[in-house]
């Protein structure tokens, strides 16, 4: 059986696992014990549709079409159920889908919803209905199951039990009272997510799907806040990514493997048994799960293209062991996001905190104008700056400068998108 449990908006950087102090996330601190967790995977895109669409398909979002936020993929497209489907598998998700059309995603759609209470609630994983379709199926037929949480994905919850003074915002935030509140409402949200996973865990276990699993647990993109989501900076791109398969899998293993999530497609279908399609985007992550080699790819390549009136700052990046280019390909556009632009619980009402920090404060104007105004270019050195806080364009060696532009040009080009 594959069983992926699939996050909303979780940054990688938010789980005890991956360093941070101040969360409570103990069946992910877990799983992670258990089984293999990488420390450099990425999303295709950081938005959801374009993310999941990547995923499902093997096929980053030029390729696929699902370039912009809630955009279908082009008629003809095959996904995960096309592949798993043949080799005898049940293909399911269960709860949030955010894709588009259902010929391309043939999956058998399970309601995993639970409604919110009020427009200021976010949605919750039905975690009874997950156990009782799990006690529904019959173990003879291998199942590929999706499990695609809302959480933490906004409205978060009012905050239970985190000190907003105690915990850390992440670098270049300014630091507001309404910016650790908001902050504590996130992690409130990650915790729960993360108690809806160990629900998810102890069904499998108790309906007998734990002996014979390949588990893996990963998030669409980083979490809605400045310089996350919707950008193509590591805090929006990078991903957790924990996989879980005894026997096969060695437990506790960390891996520097730089990993997309468009590799997942093709290696569940090697681990199903089938040969994945050589003309996709995605490289099957066997040899790494099997520990025969540690590497994986050379570069990563991200994009984002938009996210309706609010976000109209496409951008196209490409990281190397060490650095990163981002290629803004329209810095004379005001950048803005729901978090400027939306309502109290799309991160505004922490926003107006940062621009009236902004009339006094050098270091928050230099914050907020950072977010609003991109330059045409941005190079960082990821070996001294993994947060990504200084621009070295005007440092690098021009060969250096050139490489980088030469690959992702070159990219851009075989995916087929116009100069």
């Amino acid at each position: 059986h594959i069983v992926l449990f699939l996050a909303d908006d979780h940054g990688a950087a938010d789980a005890g696992c991956y360093g941070n102090p101040h969360l409570r996330t103990p069946h992910l601190d877990r799983l992670a014990v258990e089984g293999l967790r990488f420390e450099r995977a990425y999303c295709g895109s950081p938005s959801c549709t374009p993310s999941r669409s990547a995923l499902y398909t093997g096929l980053m979002p030029a390729r696929n079409g699902a370039h912009p936020n809630h955009a279908p993929v082009r008629e003809g497209t095959k996904s995960l159920p096309h592949y798993l489907a043949p080799l005898g598998y049940r293909v399911v998700l269960f709860g949030k889908s955010h894709i588009a059309p259902r010929a391309a995603f043939r999956f058998e759609y399970v309601e995993g919803r639970i409604p919110p209470a009020g427009p200021d609630q976010g949605s919750a994983l039905d975690t009874a209905a997950l156990d009782r379709f799990l006690a529904s199926h019959k173990q003879q037929q291998p199942l590929c199951l999706i499990v695609s949480s809302w959480s933490p994905h906004i409205p978060w919850p009012e905050n239970d039990s985190y000190n907003p003074e105690e915990i850390a915002l992440p670098p270049g935030s300014v630091d507001t009272p309404q910016s650790r509140k908001a902050r504590a409402r996130y992690y409130t949200d990650v915790t729960q997510l993360d108690s809806r996973l160990g629900s998810c865990l102890d069904s499998l276990v108790r309906h007998g799907f734990a002996d014979n699993l390949l588990f893996v647990y990963a998030s669409d993109h980083g979490a809605q806040w400045p310089f996350a989501k919707w950008n193509l900076y590591e805090a929006g791109t990078r991903v957790p990514l924990i996989v879980r398969w005894p026997g096969r899998v060695q437990a506790g293993r960390t891996s520097r493997a730089m990993v997309s999530l468009v590799d997942l497609l093709p290696t569940f279908i090697e681990v199903a048994g089938g040969k994945p399609p050589s003309a996709i985007d995605g490289r099957s992550l066997a040899p790494v799960l099997a520990g025969t080699t540690d590497r994986h790819r050379d570069n990563i390549f991200t994009t984002h293209t938009g996210d309706g009136r609010m976000n109209r700052s496409p951008m196209r990046a490409v990281r190397t062991e060490r650095y990163k280019y981002i290629l803004n390909l329209h810095p004379e556009r005001k950048y803005e996001t729901h978090i400027s632009r939306g309502v109290a619980r799309d991160g505004r009402d922490y926003w107006e905190s940062w621009l009236a920090a902004a009339e006094n404060n050098p270091a928050a104007r230099r914050t907020v104008d950072a977010y609003e105004q991109r330059p045409a270019e941005e190079f960082y050195d990821l070996a001294v700056d993994t947060h990504e806080q200084r621009n070295v364009a005007a440092e690098l060696p021009e060969s250096l400068k050139a490489d980088l532009r030469q690959q992702l040009a070159g990219w851009r080009k075989n995916q087929g998108e116009k100069p």
